[in-house]
């Protein structure tokens, strides 16, 4: 009698897995071994090579996309008695800073192609108080920034990017991040690029240069400044400021991972643009686009479910194929659903929000997967249709 030899389940394939290599491991080793392990000349070198890549005047490593947004605000002056448009369509963070000053969050549409901020919407949204419009380039496709600047006006609006998905994304030519008067990066670790955690923030240099000054505590010199040099450690406190500056230990990650972008947002396009073609003739499921005047970043490959079509709703695809081992992520809980902010938005006033948040869904999409990998994703996308 032969014996029968159980078969183990594939390992599960994760939504995302960061890629890191030799130098990234070999560059925080070197920071290790120097002693020095705060904000220091490794912070400098990272906010240099952002700078680079973004074509912007200056740059302040934080320690997360939230920070850069806070004081990209507290830089403005933005606080009680301001409103500040951004999407519902996008993780909390933005509104959470937006409370945080004492403004208001007055909550938009998106468009259905891009699920980026409407700018009708916009339009519709300015009101005297409007002191700031936060758009996100949605999954690292670009908002349309031009009609955004063309709807705004004369007016003295600031226009801070939440570029969290969108780090080597182009708009018409131009980098995300330049696009705006100021931008937040983050760099998370299912980010485009990690440093575990940590965020950037970029623009314009009296922004930035007044949002690093809040961003270590409203102290006149740096640490680095104070102690690297092991000269006199005498400083002085100008604001009430906060602790947001990113250590040498993340930094020393992210200099290598600013030099991968390019090959990484590749890999990226050539993941997401094989899962379009599989997926071109399945009823039900909307594969996301690329506007003709941008590169994509293709942060998510967020597929929308049509039930009608498709004879299941997102959940239950969700669930087919995790039991397939293929793992999967929603993005987002729009921020009108949740309860703090609830009372944002009356009911059926963001209808392309609502749609699409009941029927997004994304895909593993990369640079580490394999081609064996992405062809297991697509077969297990097409099995559950067949």
């Amino acid at each position: 009698m032969t014996a029968e030899i159980a078969q183990s389940p594939p390992a599960a394939l994760p939504w995302n897995r960061p890629m890191l290599g030799e130098e990234e491991i070999t560059e925080v080793i070197d920071t290790l071994r120097s002693g020095w392990l705060t904000s220091g000349p490794k912070a400098a070198r990272f906010e240099a090579a952002v700078r680079e890549l973004t074509g912007t005047q200056d740059s302040f490593a934080v320690s997360s996309c939230t920070a850069a947004l806070h004081l990209a605000l507290l830089a403005a002056g933005v606080g009680p008695g301001d409103e500040v448009i951004t999407p519902s369509l996008t993780f909390c963070a933005v509104a959470n800073v937006i409370i945080r000053v004492g403004a208001t969050p007055v909550l938009a549409d998106v468009a259905p192609e891009h699920l980026n901020l409407d700018p009708d919407a916009v339009a519709a949204a300015l009101t005297p108080r409007t002191r700031a419009v936060v758009p996100m380039h949605y999954g690292g496709h670009p908002c349309d920034m031009d009609q955004l600047r063309e709807i705004l006006g004369a007016r003295p609006i600031l226009v801070v990017e939440d570029a969290a998905h969108a780090i080597g994304a182009q708009y018409r030519g131009r980098p995300a991040g330049s696009l705006g008067d100021l931008a937040a990066f983050s760099f998370y670790a299912n980010k485009n690029i990690t440093t575990g955690e940590g965020g950037m923030l970029v623009g314009r240099a009296d922004l930035v240069r007044t949002a690093r000054l809040l961003g270590r505590h409203g102290i006149d010199k740096s640490a680095w400044l104070r102690h690297g040099n092991r000269g006199p450690s005498a400083y002085e406190v100008v604001e009430g400021g906060l602790k947001y500056n990113m250590s040498d230990l993340m930094a020393a990650i992210g200099i290598h991972q600013v030099r991968r972008l390019a090959g990484f947002t590749a890999r990226r396009a050539e993941i997401a643009a094989e899962y379009s073609r599989a997926f071109a003739d399945l009823p039900g499921l909307v594969t996301p686009v690329e506007g003709p005047d941008v590169r994509h970043a293709w942060h998510l490959y967020a597929l929308q479910v049509d039930p009608d079509l498709a004879g299941f709703d997102r959940d239950e695809l969700a669930r087919r194929l995790g039991a397939a081992g293929v793992g999967t992520s929603i993005h987002f809980t729009p921020v009108h659903r949740l309860r703090m902010y609830r009372d944002l938005a009356a009911p059926g006033s963001l209808p392309h929000t609502d749609r699409a948040a009941d029927r997004l869904l994304s895909l593993p999409c990369f640079p580490a997967m394999t081609d064996d990998e992405v062809d297991r994703v697509v077969r297990a996308v097409r099995a559950i249709w067949a």
